[in-house]
C-alpha cells in the first residue's frame, strides 16, 4: 500500500533496504577494524588507518574519512611545548653539518633530542631520545628523572649496541643542550667514529625530525597524558615504542614502518613541502 501511495515497487522498496543494510555493516566493520587498531595506536590518523587496513576494509579512503567524522574519531591537533634546552652555558658547541644533507641511508645521521612525561607522584620524567634520520627508527631511548648527561650517555649506549651498520660514516645531530656539549657525551662519540653536529639558530626546524617524533610518542602513544608513576611511565614508554617501530607506517617512509625502513638502503624518502630540511618530517 505505501509503495503504491509513494510510487515506487515492492522490488525497489527492497533493493533499497538491502542497500542501506549493506551500508551499514560496512560501516560497523570499518569501525571495528579501526577501533582495533587505535587500541595498539589510539591516535593514529586515517590515511595510516586506511594503509593498515585496505586490504580487510569494505569501504574506500573518502568513505572512512566520512565515518569517522560522523562518529567523532578523527584525530585533532594537540600543541604543547615546554623547553628542556639549556644552551647558555661555556662548554664547546659544534657547528650544523646536515643544514643542507639528503638523508638516502640507515645510520647516516642520528638526531637525539629530549622531552618531559608527566606524573602524578614523581613530577617529571625526562625521555632521551635517538632517532635515525632516514628510516625514523628509535635507536636508543632512557626514561628517567633527571636532565643529567649519563642518562642522557645511556640512551646513546642503546643505539650504539642497535646499530646496523657499523662500517658507515654517522653524524650525531642535537641541539646544544648541556648534556650534549659534556666532556662525558662528546667523548662516548669521538671514541665511536660518530662526528658531531649540533643547531646554531634555534631554530626547531634545525632539529625537526627529532622534534617531531618526540610529537607522535607524545599525542599518539599517550605519553602527554599526567602518568601516575615514573614506572608506569617507563613500562608505558617501552611499549610505545616497540609499537612505533614496529607497527606505524610513515608517510616519507612510503608507508614501511621505522624497522621495515632501516632494513633496506634503496628507497628514496618522500618529499612533501618545499624546503628539504622540513619536507622529511611529515611522518
Amino acid at each position: 500500500m505505501f509503495c503504491e501511495l509513494f510510487g515506487y515497487s515492492k522490488q525497489a522498496y527492497y533493493k533499497a533496504q538491502t542497500q542501506h543494510y549493506s551500508v551499514v555493516n560496512k560501516q560497523q566493520q570499518a569501525k571495528a577494524l579501526v577501533l582495533s587498531v587505535r587500541r595498539l595506536m589510539p591516535r593514529l590518523g586515517t590515511r595510516k588507518l586506511y594503509h593498515l587496513l585496505k586490504s580487510e576494509l569494505l569501504i574506500g579512503r573518502d568513505k572512512l574519512f566520512q565515518l569517522l567524522r560522523i562518529e567523532g574519531l578523527l584525530v585533532g591537533k594537540r600543541k604543547r611545548y615546554t623547553v628542556t634546552t639549556n644552551s647558555k652555558h661555556w662548554m664547546r658547541k659544534y657547528p650544523n653539518l646536515i643544514k643542507d644533507i639528503e638523508f638516502v641511508r640507515p645510520e647516516q645521521v642520528w638526531v637525539a633530542d629530549i622531552t618531559y612525561i608527566d606524573t602524578n607522584e614523581d613530577g617529571h620524567g625526562y625521555l632521551h631520545l635517538i632517532t635515525d634520520a632516514y628510516s625514523k627508527q628509535i635507536m636508543g631511548y632512557e626514561l628517567c628523572g633527571n636532565m643529567e648527561a649519563a642518562s642522557t650517555l645511556k640512551a646513546l649506549q642503546m643505539a650504539i649496541t642497535n646499530r646496523k651498520y657499523n662500517d658507515n660514516a654517522l653524524i650525531h645531530h642535537s641541539d646544544r643542550g648541556l648534556q650534549y656539549c659534556s666532556k662525558l657525551y662528546t667523548d662516548c662519540l669521538k671514541e665511536n667514529n660518530i662526528t658531531i653536529s649540533m643547531t646554531e639558530n634555534g631554530d626547531p626546524y634545525e632539529n625537526a625530525i627529532a622534534e617531531r617524533v618526540n610529537g607522535i610518542l607524545k599525542d599518539e602513544f599517550g605519553l602527554s597524558e599526567k602518568l601516575n608513576n615514573i614506572n608506569k611511565a617507563i613500562h608505558q614508554t617501552a611499549q610505545s615504542i616497540d609499537i612505533y617501530n614496529k607497527s606505524r607506517p610513515h608517510l616519507s617512509c612510503h608507508m614501511l614502518t621505522p624497522a621495515q625502513m632501516h632494513q633496506q638502503k634503496e628507497i628514496k624518502l618522500k618529499s612533501y613541502n618545499k624546503k628539504a630540511q622540513t619536507s622529511l618530517v611529515d611522518v
